[in-house]
């Protein structure tokens, strides 16, 4: 009896000591993982007050989302912001005070060092696509957002209502070539050198057209700090005879042209008090090369998201959200119709056009 009990006893023994063992917990495994907030910046190439409004639904619908891949973040806790230049979004995401940045492929370039890309931007293609800048003047040359979707977008050199501009005009529409006297002789205003459609590619224009002569060649050219916004606003006002913008910025800014400066679009955009139509008054007098499409891109600093789980929970949760009606909504303040997933090879091209224009 004694060693039938003793036999007992060490089987209790054994069992006890086996519930005490470390096997995984499965649960613990499945579980969420919780992240206290994620901090996401846009570039202001659209009024800063315009994106805002534009991105208002996005947190509840990209926490909705990341929840479905497995990771919880409070929606109020996804902040929004709009950068004062898209080198302050650069800095910010190299810096990891910016979580997600919607960067354009020449910034990206600039800071992929310290950022990565996650994203592609894909959108429909302009009803036009012509290579001949006189093929977009004018109100019968409007273009419409119904093309094929694309993964480039151009940039255009336009002439403002200015005395001198209405000349450049009338050049390049009765099929006269500029001149670079031409060009020089004009005022400028431009983006900052990070910026794919407003400086660096009319640059690379230039460099084609122009045996090799940039912007920084030019003599009267401003470097705006507050976005296209600001370029339009100065066209309209007759204060600069040249702008430089994405192919579709007339559209974006067709309706405040010709508002009072004392009201605002529907979206939020103010008046400049034109009475002309933007597509009779803004003529295309140079057109570039196409450039890729912008970036969703992602900090290096912070390890709890650069790692491949979150990033793939990004990437699926952002393609997820443009595909419904209300992420298309909110990204067409970009002219985003749909995300493709990214890597950071996709921006050679890119990293090149930069490289050339800042030797």
């Amino acid at each position: 009896m004694k060693k039938i009990l003793l036999a007992l006893l060490v089987l209790l023994m054994l069992a006890g000591c086996s519930s005490n063992t470390d096997t995984p917990n499965t649960d613990d495994e499945n579980a969420n993982v919780k992240l206290e907030g994620l901090e996401l910046q846009f570039v202001p190439s659209k009024d800063a007050d315009v994106i805002i409004a534009g991105t208002e639904g996005l947190p509840e619908l990209l926490a909705a989302a990341l929840l479905e891949e497995g990771y919880e973040v409070p929606a109020d806790k996804i902040n929004i912001t709009v950068g004062t230049n898209y080198d302050a979004t650069g800095e910010g995401l190299a810096a990891g005070t910016i979580d997600l940045g919607w960067l354009p492929g020449g910034t990206y370039a600039l800071y992929s060092d310290e950022v990565d890309v996650v994203l592609t931007a894909t959108r429909n293609g302009l009803s036009n696509d012509s290579e001949n800048p006189a093929d977009w003047n004018g109100e019968a040359n409007k273009t419409e957002k119904n093309g094929p979707q694309v993964t480039y977008y151009r940039s255009l050199i336009y002439a403002a209502p200015t005395e001198y501009g209405k000349k450049l005009a009338e050049k390049v529409n009765n099929g006269e070539a500029l001149t670079w006297d031409d060009l020089n002789a004009a005022t400028w205003a431009v983006q900052k050198t990070s910026s794919s459609a407003g400086y660096i590619y009319p640059t690379m224009w230039l460099m084609e057209n122009y045996e090799g002569k940039k912007l920084t060649d030019l003599e009267h050219v401003v470097i705006l700090d507050s976005g296209y916004g600001t370029a339009f606003a100065q066209a309209a006002a007759e204060q600069v005879d040249i702008i430089v913008c994405y192919a579709d910025g007339r559209n974006d800014y067709e309706a405040s042209w010709t508002l009072p400066i004392d009201e605002k679009d529907e979206t939020g955009k103010q008046g400049m008090g034109r009475s002309e139509s933007i597509w009779n008054e803004l003529n295309v007098i140079g057109v570039t090369d196409g450039i890729y499409n912008d970036t969703v891109a992602i900090t290096k600093a912070k390890p709890e998201i650069y790692n491949e789980k979150f990033i793939t929970a990004i990437q699926n949760a952002l393609i997820n959200v443009i595909s419904s009606d209300e992420g298309q909504q909110i990204f067409s303040v970009y002219s985003h119709t749909g995300y493709a997933k990214a890597v950071d090879s996709d921006y050679d091209g890119a990293r090149a056009a930069l490289d050339a224009v800042v030797k």
